[in-house]
């Protein structure tokens, strides 16, 4: 038993060191340098093989048929390997280019430099490509082929493809890759006829051994929670499900006054396909541009009056936040902020679509080139009169449809209705200009009673309209995040100064932070209630809410256990506050303009929200081994402190790990779902694989005994931690790939 321990034991050191090898190699020599010398080489795949054969046998050492959830992990996990060893032997990757009605019956494999024709058994003939752009602009939003599928029979079918929408015949997946200038339309082709099966197949044993690891009576979960009291079990269980779920005025440009501009946000608009207030697009019009929803003191809907009003202001106004050095540099300023004289050339012309056109669509750096861009296109929207969809009209079947000022409207419409919606801007710049604004909200007011009279009562009611402006009046920038951690790390920083001195918290600090926490609990509280009434449904859908919805729960957790462990404030402060800038990241970039199909999945805001949920858990068990260290050296004695935290990081270890193999499972379905790969062996998946390996590690105490010495599992808790911010920040700032980001 001891040899096989120790020869696991190197196994597993070695797997953890080639893959942060394999991350550095692609790094330095390129993705498909390392893909060929690394992750496709026969002695990596021996490695792997060596692996599970370890696995094997310490499964048949330890007679681990006995208990039925460990088993079906460890066959999942064989399932998995077993799957990837059948896609790398029997799947086939390529491309393939269609050309207006010539029939293709083969697509190109490349492999180790070399490509290679395969035949398919049918013929696919491209109809038509078209390029989908945004409303009024030239900017692509989707990708659609229109094909044909011939069989040898001579029958056909048409069949479409785009963006997220695949074709499936006979095994063959077809996706939507690129395009030419000529029109012809380029895929990708994936045929895994066995590997995805099989591999599936092992997720889906992964998820229910998960389950049955929590459920299963004697195992070590439920025997932890059995060691602690009543209430402290009772305590860890809660926490564990709640964790589951200004510059100067001098040159600034000119916008409408407050109280004119909050008039304009009042009226109605149609927008990402529901009636709201129009402050809410000006909150989001605003963000997109800068990243933030107020710019230079001034509102969101002072923002975008300024661009409707003062044009010749605005465009030179430098809010425009780039991310990228090459965008930077293609658009020739110094720093992250652009202005909109920036985007165009001497003769009038974007910079930037050339370089879009010029790169592939998987391509990171054309990611970044047409996140500029879309700021871009935005502005030219609302100057062309496309965005503002403020005008309802009903046909002759009472369906109600939302027109701007400059779309083509029905030949029906009465003519008065039609000089109103012709003239409504004109009007109201011509009051601009005379500074009557007493006459400018009027026509307000007036175009507010006439979408009411014309939507025929589609719009929000007044519950709903009230809760909408609330909330975006309410919501918070980074500041309430930066605020939360720096109160976490004093509160911190203050409990190790009386760990050390075998005190407690001082009583106003945990005063103050408890009454922080307290008032943070209802803020948090009533936006996710505003928002609930103002969409009409639980705020649980996107990443977004989910990060509302488990700060909230964190609140909660917290002020539960803040008399019964010592900690809880210090780590609630904290937590909360990664949770809420999380949240305040990912709402940093909102989709003004439809999202590409493939973002809209909500299997990406499951994957990155059940992700994050296990990064907050073991962030507590790195702050639970810094606390044990502390205690360790000031309190020699003390040794049953640094069991019982063992024991707490411990049982927040088990759903930490589980969440962590779910995110990056259901990652791996999101991906092959939207690009026909579940694996790429990208340096983020790679080391969310190696977190993943380092963390499971101390949940084998059974096999590797040092693991049950209290201080050995600590500090290991507090290094293991280093792979969470290599994945979650090295990669995005020093290794790439296409998971990076700024």
């Amino acid at each position: 038993m001891k040899k096989i321990r120790h020869f696991v034991s190197v196994l597993m050191i070695v797997l953890v060191a080639v893959l942060a090898a394999g991350t550095v190699v692609e790094r330095l020599h390129g993705s498909d340098y390392a893909l060929s010398h690394v992750y496709g080489a026969w002695w990596f795949v021996a490695l792997w093989g060596l692996v599970a054969l370890g696995m094997v046998l310490m499964l048949f050492r330890r007679k681990s048929w006995k208990r039925p959830a460990v088993c079906a992990l460890h066959l999942s996990i064989l399932l998995i390997l077993v799957g990837a060893l059948l896609t790398m032997l029997t799947g086939k990757h390529g491309t393939m280019t269609l050309r207006p009605g010539i029939p293709v019956d083969s697509f190109v494999v490349e492999r180790h430099g070399q490509q290679h024709d395969h035949r398919l058994p049918f013929t696919l003939t491209l109809d038509r490509f078209e390029v989908e752009t945004y409303p009024g602009t030239h900017s692509p939003m989707d990708f659609v082929s229109h094909l044909n599928i011939g069989d040898a029979s001579g029958g056909t079918q048409a069949a479409i493809i785009s963006m997220n929408n695949i074709l499936k015949h006979k095994n063959y997946r077809f996706y939507q890759s690129d395009y030419d200038e000529a029109g012809n339309s380029v895929l990708s082709v994936a045929h895994d006829p066995w590997g995805i099966g099989v591999t599936y197949t092992g997720y889906v044993l992964l998820f229910i051994a998960l389950v049955g690891l929590f459920l299963e009576r004697e195992g070590p979960f439920r025997s932890l929670l059995r060691k602690m009291s009543a209430n402290k079990a009772l305590l860890l269980v809660v926490l564990m499900s709640g964790a589951a779920l200004t510059a100067s005025a001098a040159g600034k440009p000119r916008a409408l006054p407050k109280e004119h501009a909050d008039k304009m946000g009042e009226m109605y608009v149609m927008y990402k396909g529901r009636v709201c207030p129009l402050q809410t697009l000006a909150k989001d019009f605003t963000t997109k541009l800068c990243g933030n929803a107020r710019y230079r003191g001034y509102s969101p809907e002072q923002v975008l009056s300024g661009w409707l009003f003062y044009f010749d202001d605005w465009k030179e106004e430098p809010m425009f936040k780039i991310k990228g050095g090459y965008v930077q540099e293609q658009l020739g300023i110094d720093g992250n902020r652009a202005r909109l004289t920036d985007f165009v050339n001497a003769q009038g012309e974007n910079k930037l679509t050339e370089s879009i056109k010029s790169l592939p669509m998987g391509d990171p750096k054309r990611k970044k080139y047409s996140a500029a861009d879309e700021k871009y296109q935005l502005i030219n929207m609302l100057n062309k009169g496309k965005l503002l969809k403020l005008f309802p009209h009903a046909d002759s079947l009472q369906n109600i449809k939302w027109y701007s000022q400059s779309d083509d409207l029905p030949l029906d419409i009465p003519e008065d209705e039609y000089l109103f919606i012709r003239k409504q801007l004109s009007l109201c710049q011509e009051y601009v200009v005379k500074g009557d604004f007493k006459a400018l909200d009027e026509v307000f007011q007036k175009t507010k009673l006439y979408q009411e009279q014309h939507s025929l009562g589609h719009t929000q009611s007044k519950s709903q309209y009230r809760a909408e402006r609330l909330y975006n009046w309410l919501s918070a920038g980074k500041w309430l995040a930066m605020v939360n951690i720096t109160l976490g790390l004093v509160c911190f920083a203050l409990a190790m100064i009386c760990l050390g001195k075998g005190k407690p918290l001082h009583k106003p600090v945990r005063w103050f932070a408890t009454v922080w926490m307290t008032l943070l609990c209802v803020f948090l509280a009533l936006l996710f209630g505003l928002r609930w009434i103002a969409g009409g449904h639980v705020p649980m859908a996107g990443s977004f809410d989910s990060m509302n919805l488990m700060a909230l729960a964190l609140c909660v957790i917290t002020l539960c256990t803040v008399r019964r462990y010592e900690m809880a404030l210090p780590a609630g402060l904290l937590m909360t506050g990664f949770v809420l800038l999380v949240q305040m990241m990912g709402g940093a970039n909102p989709p003004v303009t439809h999202l590409m199909p493939v973002l809209s999945s909500p299997l990406l805001s499951l994957h990155v929200t059940v992700i994050m949920i296990a990064y907050a858990l073991l962030f507590f068990v790195m702050l639970n081994g810094i606390s044990a260290v502390v205690v360790r050296f000031t309190q020699p004695g003390n040794g049953s402190y640094l069991e019982r935290l063992q024991h707490i990081s411990t049982i927040m270890l088990y759903p930490a790990v589980a969440l962590l193999a779910m995110g990056i499972f259901i990652g791996a379905v999101w991906a092959n779902i939207s690009w026909g790969n579940y694996w790429s062996w990208d340096p983020k998946e790679v080391w969310a694989l190696i977190t993943l390996l380092v963390y499971a590690a101390p949940l084998h105490g059974s096999v590797w005994k040092t693991f049950r010495k209290p201080m050995f599992f600590h500090v290991y808790g507090i290094v293991a931690f280093l792979s969470v911010l290599i994945t979650y920040f090295g990669v995005n700032l020093i290794l790439g790939g296409i998971h990076a980001y700024n």
